[in-house]
Order: structure tokens, then C-alpha cells, then sequence
């Protein structure tokens, strides 16, 4: 008899599972969620909806929630976002740019308004006051402006860093460079705040969309896939003059911090942008109570196919500031704001085949390859499955008509199934016992398959060396995709190491179709050139599973070299912050492995070297310990580099008033951060002061 399979864990109500089956599955579903943030927020490629996303993440906080031991500091729930990329200098947010909690349905914002009402004790009859607002679909931003002038421009980032991006920025025609030319002829703006953070979304309009997808295609170029990723891909230029070149324009929302004016309710906020000379959506209204809230997202949706520019719901903010202070934040979204998607957009289709594919880290994939269809003027030929436990869920077969959708209008996914329209003797979908790529033998993890060849199957080590050579790991310009398809099919290169032993086989790679000797220089040159790098780089391209550029970082900075990485344990991995159990586990598993050991030999053979630092062993600086905090414009740098100096020197810098906080420094136009400060008795001291204590 066939023994009966357990229910996968990921099936069984949160309440229900075991410890041990908590710790297992909340391991698989931070690896999977910090891999989808970094598709996302730094690639621009998501391979999965929104709502694929938040069922993700839902699962995951009601598993910490549950089992608050199994929380880490490396949880996704513990951060807004994903890291930044790093082609461009890096900003820290003086105050996090949250993520929203989404709703789906009427029912979810009427929850919503129930649970604002629970917080603050209101009757339940109440009718709590709104701002409601077009939710746009581009890239969130934040503007500083110090005594009206236009100083940085970032990217949100993960929420708390963020890219860099100033000179781009200054290329949107609808940001003002200086706003002191918006305040003439306005009474009671005759002077400028000393200093204040604008957020808004860049965006390019739909017909500025469909034009520069016109040119890429009549010079030979793949289109954007929507004006989301055109926006995105615009803002990140390294040219200004390409960013210059897009019409892209701007809807502000919101302030971070601000130094002069004070307000009392959330559009308030707005009316002051607005009189600033920036942007806000002409939709924005002020509601009452959750039934107007209801009725503004229907008819933002009735409006949404006149509308230039992608939006993919409303967003509902509670308008009073005092109550939004009370209501405060959980970790990745405030209390005081929610965003009311709307529904997927949808069109029907047959499936052709299911097939497999298998990435870098082993992970085997299922596909829908589908009949050809327009959805939202993008054709649709393929749709992620996810896992086989989703395929099973919706019971996908070949042959089936099923409804595919571009949930959050990117990613196209299959919903459901129209089972009425089945062919005859269709057969469920199983995933296959060997891998398609190698034959190896495949294992069930979670809810994901693997392939156990490791670099023994050609599209992980096909993978693996892709990563390695990536922009942001080794950054070796000319091993692409169909190069690393050539070289490994090709039999010159079997791991990451011989890449650097491409130079003895020159005329092999000569040899190839397409190869000629200037391109061949060009990539010896390239290789060649990756020898010298950092630790953090290093470590990152490995492809250690769970360990992404902000992890390499944690690990580069703590141990200071290889060697030392290489030896440590699992305990000495979990004693650092940000490290969590899995991570470790797997850092330990990864040097455990013979085959890597070599690798990195060969590595330090072929030339490889970063400098080496004492690490932990480094002394943390003469402001250990000390906390500063920054109000006002200071003359001899900005806040920015001020606190950039402190944190060099082993102190923090705080961006609220408390007891916490050793000296505040305040600059000109300090604002009412320096009243609370010195009605708490906190020690003030001026920029002189300021300047003394650093060269102490």
C-alpha cells in the first residue's frame, strides 16, 4: 500500500503547526520573500504579483506572530523593503518611507476602518476623517530642500537607505530647482522651511510611454514591459542626459521631516506642497467615514481609463496628524493608511504545455506556456505556476482554458482554471523526479523543488557564474547569457574560477560564433580588471543561499576577511546582528562544502584580492556610544555629511527627540525639534561647538 503524504506545512492553519514545522517553513518563506524583494525593488524584474507577494507575507507575520521566538533580525517583516542598488551614491532617510498594507476588498477596508476606530477607542458609529487619493504605479522618491533649494534627490530603497539620484532628478521638469520663486505674491510664505523632505512618484505618462517604446523598437531595442519599469529604468540612468531625454513627471504625497512650518491634519500637508510649486494629484479628496471612502475608489476606477498615467488602486490616509501619531506604525506600514487595490485585469487563454525550469540556487520552477493574448496591450506567452503545491491548488493541466491576470497590472499569473471548458483525459500535473536539466535526483524542500546536482548541473553552474560576474558581484562586463551558455556547453569553464583561466584558452573562445578578437580583449580586459575588489563583493558573488548584498556587507564589515569568514561557526554567525539562524546555518554549510573551499583557492591563485581588515577586532571609533541629533541648516556642510561624520567616527545619529539623544546641534531656523529638546534638558550645542567636538 502507498504510504499517504503528509499535507505540505505550508497548507495547515498557523495555529496548528508544530514548533519545529514554524521554524522550517518561516526559513523558506524569508528566503523566498527576500529573493522577490530583490527582483522588485532592485531589479525592476518582479517574477511574482502583489498578491502572490502579500500572501507571502501574511503567511510569514502569522507564523511570528504565533511563534514570536522564531522572529529574526534578517526577517523580511523586520524591514520596509529590499536593499538599494549601488551604481549610485546612497541617502539614509531622516524619517523610514513606510510600505502600505494593502486591501482587496470592500469587506478589508471596512475592517480597516474598524480596527483605526479600536485603536482610538472611538464608537463604532463614528465617522472617521479621510484623505483618499489615486494610487500611483512608479517609483516613490523623496525631495530635500534646504532654505528652498533643491540639495537631494533619493530613491525609497528599503525604506530607511535609499539611491542617490539627484542629478536625474533635476531633470524633471516639474520639480523645482529653487522654491523660493513659488513663494512670491503668496501671503504667509514670503520665506522658505530651513529644511524639508517632500515624497513623491515619478511616473511617465502613458503616451510618453508608448512613444519611447515606439523608438526602442525601430532601433532594435526590447520595449518596456510597462511605464512602472520605464520610469524606474529612466530615474536609474548613470547619464543624466538619457533621464533628460524621458518626459518623466511627478505626484507628491507627503513630507518626511521639516524644519518651520507645522501642520494638523494630512492635507493640510498637501495644500503647503502645492503652494511650494510641486505637484499633487488633482483627485485627492477629503471623505468621511468608510462609505465615501468606498464610493471614491469606485469612481477613481470609472475615471482610470481616461487617465494618462498607471494607477493600481486609491490610497486612504487618516487626515488627522494627532491621530496618525497615536495610531503609530508597525514595522513595514503605518496604522494610518491603506491602500485599496483594484481588481487584476484578466483575459482567457489555453495552456499549451507546462514546463520546468531550474535556476541558480537548484530551485525547479513550473511555467504555463500559453497561447499568445493581449492583456492591457502587453501579449502574454508565459505565466509563472510558482511551485507544484500552487499548481495543485488550482489544478492546472495542459490543454485547460484558463484566466490569466497581470495582478498589480505587471506580472501575468494564471488565476484560475475554467473547468467547464476541460478536455476530455487531461492529466494533473506532477513535478518531475529528476531534474530536466542534469538528471539528478530531486528533493522537496517546503513547498520548493530542487535539483541536488549543484554545479554538476549545467544551469546552476550556468547560473552561479552568471551571478558571479554581475553587475554588483564581480562586475565582469561580457559574460552574458549566451556567453555563459557557450563557455559551459563548450566545456571551458566548470566553475567561477575558471574564469580567470579564460585567457591561456583565447583562441577557444576565438573559436565561438560571434567572438572576434577585440571583444575577446575586451572581455580578458574585464576580467582582468574584477581582480581587485572588496570583501563584501566577493563574498556576494559566491551565491551564498541567503546571503544578498546587505548580508555580505554585515558579514565583510564583522570578520574583515575570507579566511576568517571561512572558519566561523554556527554561534559566532547568530552572536551578530542581522544574522539569523538560516543564514547561518547556511554561510556554515556553504565553507562546509569541499568543492567551494577550492574554488575560492583557485580564486586567490588566479589573482583575486580585496583588502583585509581587522573586522570585529576594529575599535569602534572615540563617538562610540554617543547619539547626536541635527536641527536647522548648517553652514560649513550639510545634514547629510554631518552625520555621515559621526557615524564614521562610532556615534549615531538620531532623527527624533528623546531621552536617548547626548547633544543636540542646532543649525539656523532650528524649528521646534530644539524647543522639545531643551524642555526635556537635553544638552544643546551650536555648530562651533559642534565642529570642536569632531576634532577632539
Amino acid at each position: 500500500m502507498a504510504k499517504k503524504k503528509r499535507p505540505d506545512a505550508s497548507a495547515v492553519e498557523v495555529g496548528r503547526l508544530t514548533r519545529q514545522e514554524a521554524e522550517a517553513e518561516a526559513a523558506r518563506l524569508r528566503d523566498e520573500i527576500n529573493y522577490h524583494n530583490m527582483c522588485y525593488y532592485v531589479l525592476d524584474s518582479p517574477v511574482v504579483t502583489d498578491a502572490e507577494y502579500d500572501r507571502l507575507m501574511n503567511r510569514l507575520e502569522e507564523i511570528e506572530r504565533r511563534f514570536p521566538e522564531l522572529v529574526t533580525h534578517d526577517s523580511p517583516t523586520q524591514r520596509v523593503g529590499a536593499a538599494p542598488v549601488k551604481e549610485f551614491g546612497t541617502v539614509r532617510h531622516t524619517v523610514p518611507m513606510l510600505s502600505l498594507a494593502n486591501a482587496r476588498s470592500a469587506d478589508e477596508v471596512v475592517e480597516f476602518d474598524e480596527r483605526v476606530k479600536r485603536h482610538l477607542s472611538l464608537p463604532a458609529d463614528t465617522l472617521v476623517e479621510y484623505v483618499a487619493e489615486p494610487k500611483m504605479d512608479g517609483l516613490a522618491v523623496e525631495l530635500v530642500y534646504d532654505n528652498g533649494i533643491f540639495t537631494r534627490g533619493s530613491t525609497r530603497g528599503d525604506g530607511v537607505t535609499g539611491e542617490d539620484v539627484t542629478e536625474n532628478l533635476r531633470t524633471v521638469r516639474s520639480i523645482p530647482l529653487a522654491l523660493v520663486r513659488a513663494f512670491k505674491g503668496k501671503r504667509g510664505l514670503e520665506k522658505p522651511p530651513s529644511h524639508i523632505e517632500i515624497r513623491g512618484e515619478v511616473f511617465l505618462p502613458l503616451a510618453s510611454f508608448a512613444a519611447l517604446n515606439r523608438t526602442r523598437l525601430a532601433h532594435g531595442e526590447p520595449p518596456f514591459a510597462n511605464p512602472r519599469n520605464a520610469a524606474a529604468g529612466s530615474l536609474r540612468q548613470l547619464d543624466p542626459r538619457v533621464t533628460a531625454s524621458r518626459p518623466l513627471d511627478i505626484f507628491c504625497y507627503g513630507l518626511g521631516a521639516v524644519e518651520g512650518p507645522e501642520f494638523t491634519t494630512h492635507y493640510q500637508t498637501l495644500e503647503y506642497i502645492k503652494a511650494l510649486g510641486l505637484k499633487v494629484n488633482p483627485l485627492v479628496k477629503v471623505v468621511r467615514g468608510v462609505e465615501e471612502v468606498l464610493r471614491y475608489h469606485e469612481e477613481v476606477e470609472k475615471k482610470r481609463p481616461e487617465l494618462d498615467y498607471e494607477i493600481d488602486g486609491v490610497v486612504i490616509k487618516v487626515n488627522s496628524l494627532a491621530l496618525q501619531e497615536r495610531l503609530g506604525a508597525l514595522t513595514r506600514s503605518p496604522r494610518w493608511a491603506v491602500a485599496y487595490k483594484f481588481p487584476p485585469r484578466q483575459e482567457s487563454t489555453r495552456v499549451r504545455d507546462i514546463v520546468v525550469g531550474v535556476g541558480r540556487t537548484g530551485a525547479l520552477t513550473p511555467v504555463a506556456v500559453l497561447e499568445p493574448i493581449a492583456v492591457e496591450g502587453v501579449t502574454i506567452e508565459r505565466a509563472t505556476l510558482h511551485n507544484e503545491d500552487e499548481v495543485a491548488r488550482k489544478d492546472v493541466r495542459v490543454g485547460d482554458e484558463v484566466v490569466v491576470e497581470r495582478a498589480g497590472d505587471v506580472i501575468p499569473e494564471v488565476a484560475y482554471v475554467i473547468k467547464e471548458k476541460r478536455p476530455a483525459r487531461t492529466r494533473p500535473f506532477t513535478m518531475p523526479e529528476e531534474c530536466p536539466e542534469c538528471g539528478s535526483r530531486v528533493e522537496k524542500v517546503g513547498a520548493i523543488h530542487y535539483c541536488t546536482g549543484r554545479l554538476a548541473c549545467p544551469a546552476q553552474l550556468k547560473g552561479t557564474i552568471r551571478h558571479f560576474a554581475s553587475k554588483r558581484a564581480m562586475d565582469i562586463e561580457g559574460v552574458g547569457g549566451m556567453h555563459v551558455d557557450q563557455f559551459v556547453e563548450k566545456g571551458l569553464i566548470r566553475d567561477v574560477a575558471d574564469l580567470y583561466g579564460l585567457k591561456e584558452k583565447r583562441d577557444e573562445v576565438m573559436a565561438l560564433e560571434r567572438w572576434a578578437e577585440k571583444s575577446v580583449d575586451n572581455l580578458l580586459g574585464a576580467i582582468e580588471k574584477s581582480k581587485r575588489t572588496t570583501l563584501e563583493r566577493l563574498i556576494y558573488a559566491l551565491g551564498i543561499r541567503g546571503v544578498g548584498e546587505h548580508m555580505a556587507r554585515v558579514l565583510a564589515v564583522h570578520f574583515g576577511s575570507m579566511k576568517r569568514l571561512m572558519k566561523a561557526t554556527a554561534e559566532e554567525l547568530t552572536a551578530i546582528r542581522d544574522v539569523g539562524p538560516e543564514t547561518a546555518a547556511s554561510v556554515v554549510e556553504f565553507f562546509g562544502e569541499p568543492h567551494n573551499i577550492e574554488v575560492i583557492r583557485k580564486l586567490e591563485e588566479a589573482g583575486v584580492e580585496y583588502e583585509e581588515k581587522e573586522g570585529a577586532r576594529r575599535p569602534e571609533g572615540p563617538l562610540a556610544g554617543r547619539v547626536f541629533l541635527f536641527t536647522g541648516a548648517l553652514d560649513g556642510f550639510t545634514r547629510d555629511e554631518a552625520r555621515e561624520m559621526v557615524e564614521a567616527l562610532g556615534g549615531e545619529a538620531a532623527t527624533s527627540v528623546s531621552r536617548r539623544v547626548d547633544y543636540v546641534v542646532a543649525g539656523k531656523d532650528p524649528g521646534s525639534k530644539l524647543a522639545k529638546a531643551e524642555k526635556m534638558g537635553l544638552t544643546v550645542i551650536d555648530e562651533k561647538k559642534f565642529k570642536r567636538l569632531l576634532k577632539k
